[in-house]
């Protein structure tokens, strides 16, 4: 076996953050996979510099490039975390977000299986497999109940992946990944539409400018968030289970993991949370109305001495409501926790603190 990690999905927030912790915490090689695009969108591989990472053009579509990469490099391990990965585009791009994130794990596995069977192949799962939950908190035992086409290609994923192990003792893995975020989510998915529109908010009132309001959709669905820096080292630790189990016998005996914080919280209290890194609390801002006609107000404070009375912070759409809503997920970490050791750090304030605060900063920055 060569020393070599293939990372799939560099460019994105968790494979960016996975390269980190593997340049800090191993001392294999890294081999990042990016989509040939038309326009680079390499910003969160700006920082690192390493002779230990190189960049390959590589996409989950295409089985010749899956097959050409694993049979060059025979890594060591190869984690995909390439996926179309936004919940809400799943409904508008079905056939491709299947082919993606479901097929595309299938052409993976076969590759490994002709041409490195000692590969140990990380998937990323996600809790949307549980989708209309029949329990809280969900547990490894949980049934697969997807809502969505996203929930429903990373769940068959699931299967494949169980399959490969069990019938060719493959050491193939699929966390069940919770709700993570951070300073390197993307701009669509809700928690970054949030903490960067409060930066904005922020800048505006500090300008005496007009405000732009945040909209989006259903504030009563409840997520299980996390940092998504706090993950990675759950996926090492899910590949790397002979060294953490007592009862590890051989690639036979992996197992998947829920991997979470145990708590819930809803958009709303996203939304006030984010706010409140902003000194605007329940003594200058409140809800109004019901439904697609509730609005966030702000209310002049001393903070902001010129702001309008009554500015809108928050509005909702209904167009930004799913087809079918996962109203609630919350996961448990016991078994991670048990086996492997392993248990989130940051809280749901301090990530919601890190994400708005860098927000200012890029703002700031920008300016």
């Amino acid at each position: 076996m060569n020393n070599i990690i293939i990372v799939t999905g560099v460019t994105g927030q968790d494979g960016s953050h996975m390269v980190d912790y593997l340049l800090k915490n191993t001392d294999y090689n890294i081999v990042g996979t990016v989509r040939r695009l038309s326009v680079s969108n390499h910003d969160n591989l700006k920082h690192i510099d390493s002779d230990r990472f190189e960049k390959v053009y590589f996409d989950l579509n295409d089985n010749e490039s899956i097959q050409s990469v694993i049979q060059k490099y025979k890594p060591k391990y190869f984690i995909n975390l390439a996926a179309q990965s936004f919940v809400a585009a799943s409904w508008d791009i079905p056939v491709s977000t299947w082919n993606t994130n479901a097929t595309g794990v299938l052409h993976i596995l076969e590759a490994i299986r002709k041409y490195s069977p000692e590969t140990r192949f990380y998937n990323a799962g996600t809790s949307e497999e549980f989708g209309d939950v029949q329990y809280s908190p969900q547990d490894e035992k949980h049934p697969l109940r997807p809502r969505s086409p996203y929930g429903a290609a990373k769940a068959g994923a699931r299967h494949l992946v169980k399959v490969y192990r069990d019938s060719y003792g493959i050491y193939a893995v699929q966390g069940w990944l919770f709700n993570h975020e951070g300073t390197r989510r993307g701009e669509e998915f809700v928690t970054r539409k949030i903490s960067k529109g409060v930066a904005k908010i922020h800048q505006s009132l500090n300008k005496s400018q007009s405000v732009q309001p945040i909209t989006l959709g259903n504030l009563e669905a409840k997520r299980d968030w996390s940092d998504a820096e706090d993950f990675v080292d759950a996926i090492w630790r899910m590949l790397n289970q002979d060294e953490y189990r007592k009862d590890w016998v051989d690639n036979s005996s992996v197992r998947d993991y829920v991997v979470s914080s145990g708590e819930t919280h809803t958009i709303r209290e996203f939304i006030e949370e984010s706010f409140k890194c902003i000194d605007m609390d329940s003594s200058c801002v409140y809800w109004r109305g019901k439904g697609t006609d509730e609005v966030l107000y702000f209310m002049d404070d001393i903070s902001y001495t010129t702001a309008v009375v009554k500015t809108k912070l928050v509005t909702i759409n209904k167009d930004f409501y799913r087809p079918a809503e996962v109203e609630l997920l919350l996961g448990s970490h016991d078994k991670i926790l048990k086996e492997l050791g392993w248990e989130p750090k940051s809280s749901f304030k301090d990530l919601v603190k890190k994400m708005v605060e860098n927000d200012i900063f890029l703002l700031e920055s920008s300016s």
